[in-house]
């Protein structure tokens, strides 16, 4: 029986600019890794957290890595435990999904030790806890992606309804990260809480015509749908230089351009490789005239999602 595993999970880009808590992708190059033992003292014990960000909780209760492991624990009435080490490759509070990245890792792992391994719903489920209690709400566009692979549609939380759409042929996702910390629930707390009936009908339309294009391989018609009406207006201050970012990504030749989650990373869609490593540059070259320091990746539109690498 196999007594330890080492799970990697991606960073991801959630929202995909019109589908809010709904779409997500994972990107290559970048996540987090949990290590998972089973050990025969009951309950889940951290021991040791490292990486991009080391000042995470202890407390198994409070870890966005080990909630769901106590929830799985209770739930195959285990007479044993799990002891948990944390590989931090994702900066918190970057909109890259650093919560979820560390929950899907640790049900992954925990799940290569369990004598019924359960299936990947369930396992949904379980990372479902440690993102309530990073961002105080339940959505799953980070999770899914992370844990599934591709780009999905989350159409339902409970039970869980994870469904994957057909990403652009030759698609590349450049994905900057600008050096400052916006925090999910924050940011989801200063939402507005109604919507106009104009905003949603827009916001609608956009959202199926992202939607069918992707079908349909239809790149035009995914650049006239990739307009967040709802969302990224009330985000975009929270993030020096997107605006420009963003006008620099689409005068180089971008499909779309928008806010990463709640941010602060920026994310743009380009045709090719070569197309995507001249929008980063006029991405990165944005967000320095604001005095900004960046990270960024080019990366395709994964379709790899959470594995167990040991």
């Amino acid at each position: 029986m196999k007594t330890t595993a080492t799970a990697f999970a991606p960073a991801t880009v959630a929202n995909v600019a019109v589908g809010f808590d709904l779409l997500g992708f994972p990107i290559e190059g970048v996540g987090d890794q949990v290590t998972v033992n089973r050990v025969s003292k009951p309950g889940v014990e951290i021991t040791s957290i490292t990486g991009t960000v080391t000042t995470l909780p202890l407390d198994s209760n409070k870890n966005t890595a080990t909630v769901g492991l106590l929830q799985m624990l209770k739930d195959v009435n285990a007479n044993f435990g799990f002891s948990v080490s944390i590989e931090k490759g994702i900066p918190m509070s970057s909109g890259m999904g650093g919560s979820a990245s560390s929950s899907v890792a640790a049900v992954v792992a925990a799940n290569a030790v369990l004598d019924q391994p359960f299936p990947i719903d369930k396992l949904f489920h379980y990372a479902m806890l440690g993102e309530q209690v990073a961002s105080g709400g339940l959505h799953g566009d980070n999770i899914a992606p992370c844990l599934y692979g591709g780009l999905t549609l989350c159409r339902s939380i409970s039970p869980a309804d994870i469904i994957k759409i057909p990403a652009p042929n030759g698609i590349f996702c450049v994905l900057v990260h600008p050096d400052i910390k916006v925090s999910t629930a924050e940011s989801r707390a200063g939402l507005r809480k109604e919507v106009s009936l104009k905003d949603h009908v827009l916001q609608t339309a956009a959202f199926g015509g992202l939607i069918a294009g992707c079908f349909q391989n239809d790149l035009a018609l995914i650049q006239r749908s990739f307009q967040d009406i709802i969302i990224e207006p009330q985000r975009a201050s929270q993030i020096p230089g997107f605006i420009e970012a963003k006008a620099a990504a689409l005068k180089t030749g971008a499909i779309g351009c928008a806010i990463s989650g709640s941010g602060p990373s920026v994310f743009a869609w380009a045709r090719t490789k070569s197309d995507a490593v001249a929008i980063q540059s006029a991405m990165l070259k944005a967000f320095a005239q604001k005095n900004m320091k960046t990270d960024s990746w080019i990366s395709p539109l994964s379709q790899k999602g959470a594995q167990v690498i040991v």
